[in-house]
């Protein structure tokens, strides 16, 4: 263990917010910062609190990707995207989200965890994913970071495997907020998005619309079935240089001897064409493909 990881987090017990809430443990971190539980006394609930590193608060493209992650948020009330309830900047200038608390697991983890999903599992997820989708798309919002890990596994009224779609934080809200080319890099050199799962579109840095969510979706539920990506690759440049230049493995040429519903690689390898008008054209489109191959979803 590093000497960073031993130092104590700051945040731990920390009340924030003239005493709104009280921060009680660490439970998710990355580039852009950390994830809290923490308790909202006043209305006796557990929230999830992110805030963004202080020392990244002076970045001024990373502060308004953070801004614009808690403002496409708030607008949205689909029952499968994780609640805002808010956002703002705390008293040291850190920037922060409430957001709601989830327990269970994400997608990537489960499939970890248990390998490939039957589909009479991992297509009802999908449906509940493409109704998130569908909400945002009709605000002209698109999610451009969508993976496994974005994809989160909680029980909901005593129904399991609800799906709550998390992490806007690359949302495109305005077109004048992110502007075609600017999605691949930042200063630094940091890929914006995920290659693994990105669009051939966003791969080349060219203006999204919200069928290069339905590739990355379609990326994802080809992995949920398989535990492979429809490549094979070695490195996150390799997978841009696939996505923009190959055509995918066919999912039923996946694993040998796996054999799938007919009619459902060919859904999958629609929502994987290489140009956006090859594909579905909305979420809702691709979820009513989808959903005949495992009724009740």
């Amino acid at each position: 263990m590093s000497t960073a990881q031993k130092q104590p987090d700051s945040n731990i017990g920390r009340s924030i917010l003239n005493g709104q809430f009280m921060i009680e443990q660490k439970i998710g971190s990355g580039g852009m910062g950390a994830v809290y539980r923490a308790s909202q006394p006043a209305m006796n609930r557990q929230v999830a609190v992110k805030i963004l590193h202080p020392k990244l608060t002076n970045r001024k493209d990373l502060a308004s990707r953070f801004r614009r992650e808690a403002r496409a948020m708030s607008h949205l009330t689909h029952p499968n995207t994780a609640k805002v309830f808010l956002y703002g900047e705390l008293e040291d200038g850190s920037l922060y989200i409430v957001m709601e608390y989830l327990e269970g697991k994400n997608l990537n983890q489960v499939v970890r965890r248990e390998g490939p999903l039957p589909l009479e599992r991992a297509i009802p997820v999908l449906v509940q994913v493409c109704g998130a989708l569908q909400e945002a798309h009709s605000q002209g919002i698109i999610h451009r970071d969508l993976k496994p890990e974005n994809i989160f596994l909680s029980t909901n009224g005593g129904m399991k495997d609800y799906a709550k779609v998390l992490d806007f934080g690359l949302a495109k809200v305005t077109e004048r907020e992110l502007r075609p080319g600017s999605i691949m890099l930042t200063q630094e050199g940091m890929v914006f998005g995920t290659p693994e799962f990105m669009s051939p579109e966003q791969a080349q840095g060219k203006k999204l619309d919200a069928r290069s969510d339905l590739y990355s979706l379609a990326t994802i539920l080809y992995e949920v079935l398989t535990g492979k990506l429809p490549y094979d690759a070695k490195t996150p440049m390799e997978y841009i240089q696939l996505h923009v230049t190959k055509p995918p493995i066919p999912l039923d040429e996946r694993i040998p001897g796996k054999r799938f519903p007919p009619g459902l690689s060919d859904v999958v390898m629609k929502a994987l064409e290489k140009k956006p008008e090859a594909r579905y054209e909305s979420a809702l489109e691709f979820g009513e493909a989808l959903r005949p191959f495992a009724p009740g979803a």
